[in-house]
């Protein structure tokens, strides 16, 4: 199925928060999965996974533990989103530093628009690397490289970040991004646990007449 952007967007958004996200976490999360929908990756499917894979879970489990060294996860695998805003938090570090690595990171795509963004605060190039991928981007364009069912990894072992990064063969982003059906639907149920429950009164004001007949 083929979405505008805002759609992915918004979509993304609400099964986040829906999952247990909190809003600010959740708008990171759509943000990042319309970036990456941007470039032709199918940002929505893997966000549909990764949120059922942790759906309600304490989200400390899956956070790093430290940010020096290797950042690793309480419970042996950290969340790509979670993690990445952290990294957006660290980005002078990684400047300073020029790698950091993470260890076994869920859906590791998903950390890409993150270092996105530190790309662009920073003014230089980002790369992110795990086995078979090697992945470059300034924010506004990306670098890739590797074999498809690498870059829709569900778990890498070891992540790392670095800069500055070499950008070749660069990919400009388009309007419009597309998500199978199955996983649009998979959103659509984690997204409506956000709607509020219908009330009397909310149905009295809703479409129809309510208890009046105007006929």
């Amino acid at each position: 199925m083929n979405h505008s952007l805002n759609e992915i967007e918004a979509m993304c958004k609400r099964a986040a928060r829906g999952a247990g996200l909190s809003w600010g976490l959740a708008e990171e999360a759509a943000k990042g999965t319309r970036w990456l929908s941007s470039f032709g990756f199918p940002g929505a499917e893997l966000l549909a996974a990764l949120l059922e894979l942790n759906d309600r879970l304490p989200p400390a489990d899956f956070a790093p533990s430290a940010l020096t060294s290797v950042w690793s996860a309480p419970s042996g695998r950290m969340s790509p989103l979670i993690a990445g805003a952290a990294l957006s938090d660290c980005a002078v570090q990684l400047m300073d530093a020029g790698r950091i690595e993470m260890e076994r990171v869920c859906v590791p795509l998903l950390l890409v628009p993150f270092a996105a963004g530190a790309a662009l605060r920073l003014e230089t190039p980002v790369a992110v690397e795990w086995a078979g991928v090697y992945l470059a981007t300034d924010g506004r364009q990306l670098c890739a490289r590797g074999a498809p069912d690498a870059y829709t990894a569900m778990l890498a072992d070891k992540v790392a970040f670095s800069t500055p990064a070499e950008m070749t063969d660069r990919r400009e982003p388009v309007l419009r991004g597309s998500a199978p059906a199955e996983a649009w639907d998979r959103l659509g149920v984690l997204a409506h646990r956000t709607y509020a429950p219908a009330t009397e009164a909310s149905r009295l004001r809703g479409a129809g007449a309510g208890l009046s007949d105007n006929d």
